[in-house]
């Protein structure tokens, strides 16, 4: 293959496409209510979605939906508000108190329509009662650096505070809610993805305790006192849950799968991993480069030629004050792993086209990299051991800016063996 990069780039504009708003939500639509439509919303590709909602909604519709900063699409009838993601701010907590005014003193006639994808949690900032937006922010932010895994987080974010966890959907109430999901979680849990402000889950504050011991979260006093003696997160046994509906519409293992299809339309065979991985990046990083060149080699457990794909949710355990995220991160370390070996190419990137801090999707990677990347006084590893994976993929000129997609269905891994 001439150029393996357009190659994996293809298959990633595969994948983003099988999780295009309007394809995503052409069969999960309800019927129309007798009474209002109301459209209530989060996420980094929820802006995407709400203009699918109204091209394909034949009533009236109205509400307000809520996204990241830059990434708003203009919609006619459905209110776009942005705010700051991945930590809260003021503007996401007048856009959570917009979200409730939307759903106030509905009745039974009404619908209560919940377009949810990754990034929700961030941008609907609600505090519990007796808790501030710095709490929320401050909790963010030992979060994100915790390495702990999404399940665990979004267990604790909903114990402190008023929307997640269903929340949302009991201020609905007695209005019907049908919550349409993009999931970007390992697994595809509607209930934990954007921490479910409108699909409640089994998790307790129990969960919650146990989470913040197992990975180290340190919280403020308060904090803690109110994790003891706040009012527990909604049962979804309770019955006013009983005639809501969740959908997950689009997915990382959908995506994988149009992918894997688009590759083997190229006379290239696939080979899916699975769609749900977890785990500390560089050390997954270092499995997929083993599994790589075990297929370089040996020709085993795939045969070449061959596309090895895989997806899900990796984390970064901060240690350094580099540039980066979880993809870069994934193959800084994939890299590390192969260097020196031809005839491998990669392609790591967080589908929603931003991975942690800076504007690019993720990078490519192959045999040459790190030596591209050694140099000035640093080395591949050390930059791998202070986070600093988006500098090392800068200096080898291989990050990967397609800039965003308006949707997120979590990551994407494309490891092409010639």
């Amino acid at each position: 293959m001439e150029n393996p990069r357009e190659f994996l780039v293809s298959l990633f504009n595969a994948a983003v496409e099988a999780a295009d708003a309007d394809h995503a939500l052409r069969n999960y639509l309800p019927e129309c209510p007798r009474g209002r439509t109301i459209v209530v919303g989060a996420g980094k590709g929820v802006a995407q979605l709400a203009r699918a909602l109204e091209r394909a909604w034949e009533g009236p519709l109205e509400g307000t939906v809520v996204t990241r900063y830059g990434y708003a699409v203009a919609c006619e009838r459905i209110e776009v508000l942005e705010a700051s993601h991945p930590v809260p701010d003021e503007a996401g907590l007048k856009a959570s108190e917009r979200v409730f005014e939307r759903v106030a003193g509905l009745t039974e006639d009404d619908l209560v329509i919940s377009l949810i994808c990754g990034g929700g949690s961030a941008l609907l900032p609600a505090p519990a009662d007796g808790l501030t937006l710095e709490d929320e922010i401050a909790l963010n932010k030992e979060l994100l650096k915790s390495g702990a895994p999404i399940a665990a987080m979004n267990a604790i974010r909903k114990q402190f505070s008023k929307i997640k966890g269903g929340r949302l959907a009991l201020a609905a109430h007695p209005a019907k809610v049908v919550s349409l999901v993009v999931s970007d979680i390992p697994g595809d849990v509607a209930s934990l993805v954007s921490s479910g402000p409108t699909i409640p889950d089994a998790t307790t504050r129990q969960d919650a305790a146990d989470a913040i011991a197992r990975y180290r979260i340190e919280l403020p006093d308060h904090m803690i006192r109110q994790l003891e003696t706040a009012t527990a997160a909604p049962d979804p046994n309770d019955p006013r849950f009983s005639g809501n509906i969740a959908h997950v519409v689009a997915s990382a293992g959908k995506s994988l799968e149009a992918a894997a299809e688009h590759a083997r339309a190229q006379s290239v065979e696939a080979a899916i991993l699975s769609d749900s991985i977890e785990g500390e990046a560089s050390l997954v990083g270092g499995v997929h480069a083993s599994i790589a060149r075990e297929v370089a080699l040996r020709n085993r457990p795939f045969r070449k030629p061959v596309v090895i794909l895989s997806g899900g949710e990796t984390t970064v355990t901060l240690r350094g004050k580099g540039k980066g995220g979880r993809n870069t991160e994934f193959l800084l370390a994939f890299a590390i792993g192969i260097e020196g070996l031809d005839g491998v190419t990669a392609l790591a990137a967080d589908t929603d086209g931003i991975d942690g801090s800076e504007d690019n999707a993720g990078a490519f990677a192959d045999g040459k990299s790190v030596a591209q990347m050694n140099g000035a006084g640093r080395t591949a590893q050390a930059l791998l051991e202070g986070n600093d994976a988006w500098t090392a993929f800068e200096a080898a000129d291989a990050l990967f800016v397609p800039g965003p997609t308006g949707t997120n269905v979590n990551d994407f891994r494309a490891i092409f063996i010639e």
